[in-house]
């Protein structure tokens, strides 16, 4: 296996001194999982700007044989964003491809770039009166390449799945350097597998997500927020299906030994011998 130093040489001269940061101790914090069970180390972290460029950083790391790991923000908890510990392998950075791309209102729909923060998208989108609807705690920091490479699920999983089922289209880079450009509008592909999908979950292995084509939905503009006491988890279930029977808007389920939340956006529930207690937030 070649040296990684010729390749950080080699990307320097052709993307200059910026497209790789070599100070220890500016690579220090992205050589750990976000839980600190996983160590590793690095000679660089490579920082492209555009997805010709990674197309061609990936074909350098072929040629001088370095693997490269893929990272965006770095809060997944299993590891697979942390390079190897014995520095054979250099990190393949997205963070700066950060821009949003283009918002169809029309079409409710987003490009974002693998780099972007989720917290941005979600601050853009609203802006327009839209909302991408994944959320999770670590949305200040969690990037869209690095949700999509993991199919995050997200606190509003039960109404609209998880990543995997908001993401229209990708952009990657395949592990021979040629790029996927499936970022088409068309609803309708039935040409063969879905390449998109597969990269989808493959935390990198199968391609480096670049950008990507976002479902959104239009923006809340008042929820209800009801605090239900309940026997058992059956019976939080069975509510969850009255519930569901009644009304498509449920976000959240959220059930702790009985104690149960749901989300929704209308008031005008009652059924059974249970007591519903709305809050309604604006």
């Amino acid at each position: 296996m070649s040296d990684p130093r010729q390749l950080v040489d080699a990307i320097r001269a052709r993307f200059g001194e910026r497209s790789a940061v070599t100070d220890p101790a500016d690579i220090e914090p992205w050589l750990t999982d976000w839980r600190g069970r996983w160590h590793g180390n690095s000679l660089a972290i490579l920082q492209p700007q555009s997805t010709e460029e990674v197309a061609a950083i990936v074909t350098l790391a072929n040629e001088h044989g370095v693997p490269l790991v893929p990272q965006g923000g770095n809060t997944s908890m299993v590891g697979g964003a942390t390079p190897p510990p014995d520095g054979s392998a250099l990190i393949l950075s997205l963070r700066r491809m950060n821009r949003v791309r283009s918002i169809d209102r029309g079409a409710l729909r987003a490009v974002a770039e693998a780099g972007v923060v989720l917290q941005t998208l979600h601050e853009v989108v609203l802006a327009q009166g839209l909302r991408f609807p994944l959320t999770l705690g670590a949305k200040g920091s969690a990037t869209i390449g690095g949700l999509i490479s993991t199919n995050a699920g997200g606190t509003q999983v039960l109404r609209f799945g998880p990543m995997r089922a908001l993401v229209d289209g990708i952009e990657a880079v395949l592990p021979d350097g040629t790029i996927h450009h499936g970022l088409s509008g068309l609803k309708k592909d039935n040409r063969g597998y879905s390449i998109d999908q597969l990269l989808v979950g493959a935390e990198g292995t199968l391609g480096i997500v670049t950008a990507a084509r976002l479902r959104l939905v239009p923006a809340i503009h008042s929820r209800a927020v009801a605090w239900l006491g309940l026997e058992s988890p059956q019976k939080a279930l069975d509510t969850l299906r009255a519930l569901e029977a009644d009304t498509d808007r449920i976000e959240g389920f959220l059930t702790n030994f009985g104690f149960d939340k749901v989300r929704t956006d209308r008031t005008d529930f009652g059924f059974g011998n249970n007591q519903f207690v709305f809050r309604r937030r604006r």
